[in-house]
């Protein structure tokens, strides 16, 4: 059922459907990727699966399989912000797999990899302004918020001063010279540690595609498109994505805690979705073996409730937030 060649092995494949189980009926998979995800699904019992993704390569890549799957899968483009209206009618279940996909990395001429030369993109969308247009035209201040709020990289201000520096010389447009610009501004990794420019680059890349933004409404979008009963899985990579789905879900599922123990007790709100489980899943030893790039990963799963849907605002799930606009 794969289709040749597929360059991407799905993280948490195996514990996700068997947390959703029984799989049946229509799903969506908001990051269709390579379409590990929805093979998953089809093969675990789905009827039809809508495939979802704003990277032209994906529809270029997946045109002769979804073609040969007897109209089992529907794959559109845009993002999963929007998927309750791409899908348009209710849904049994919804897969979200978060961040940068490996055949996006593995290209040069994408522009993600910090290991490869090649142009300063970073564009999921192939459109819009890239990371080039960012780093050689936000303010000192601005790109420092982007590597601390989305990167966590306490070298932030050191790191986006040398940028400017730099830029004054000549415009950056190329990934080895950013990440040379800003390994120069932190200690040699010793071995083990990752590269010194991957906190930076992960947030260089998040706000040019405005990840969390996309993610929070993404929630959302679920939320109003699911059925009761309905599954949601999301597959995480690094702490703040993590930490933004774990608090949805602690909100929709009524488990928001008073701050102030003295405090009158607030009034729960109707679950919108139960947990099961209720802790996030990572990957045993098999996949760590025979995947490294599980490593960071975690899912969570929440059911449908047939509570009414409701919006969160985006301070409740902690997105981190600066005064610049990604491109979505």
């Amino acid at each position: 059922m794969a289709p040749p060649n597929d360059p991407h092995t799905p993280v948490l494949l195996a514990p996700l459907l068997k947390a959703v189980a029984p799989v049946r009926g229509l799903w969506l998979d908001g990051t269709f990727g390579a379409g590990g995800y929805t093979r998953g699904l089809l093969q675990a019992g789905a009827d039809r699966v809508i495939g979802i993704d704003r990277d032209p390569m994906a529809h270029q890549l997946a045109a002769a399989w979804v073609a040969n799957q007897a109209g089992k899968v529907v794959l559109k483009p845009g993002t999963f912000s929007a998927l309750d209206t791409l899908a348009g009618e209710p849904l049994d279940g919804v897969v979200l797999d978060l961040g940068v996909s490996s055949m996006q990395i593995d290209q040069a001429e994408r522009g993600f990899s910090f290991q490869k030369e090649g142009p300063l993109d970073m564009r999921m969308s192939q459109d819009g302004p890239s990371a080039a247009d960012l780093v050689n035209t936000a303010s000192e201040a601005e790109i420092a918020d982007i590597l601390y709020l989305y990167g966590e990289e306490r070298a932030s201000r050191r790191i986006a001063r040398a940028i400017v520096e730099a830029r004054a010389a000549a415009p950056i447009t190329t990934t080895l010279r950013l990440a040379e610009i800003v390994a120069r501004q932190l200690p040699r990794p010793k071995p083990g540690q990752s590269h010194p420019a991957t906190r930076s680059f992960q947030a260089i890349r998040i706000a040019v595609n405005a990840e969390f933004t996309e993610l929070a409404e993404g929630l959302a979008a679920a939320e109003r498109a699911l059925k009761p009963g309905g599954k949601l899985a999301v597959v995480s990579f690094h702490s703040l994505e993590d930490r933004i789905v774990k608090r949805f879900f602690q909100l929709a599922s009524g488990q928001e805690a008073n701050a102030n123990r003295y405090a009158p007790a607030t009034s729960q709100a109707t679950p919108r979705f139960t947990l099961e489980p209720r802790k996030a899943i990572g990957p045993d030893a098999t996949e760590l073996a025979a995947n490294p790039r599980a490593r960071s990963a975690k899912l969570r799963v929440g059911i449908r409730t047939d509570a009414p849907a409701k919006a969160i605002a985006p301070a409740d799930l902690g997105l981190p937030t600066f005064s610049r606009k990604g491109r979505r």
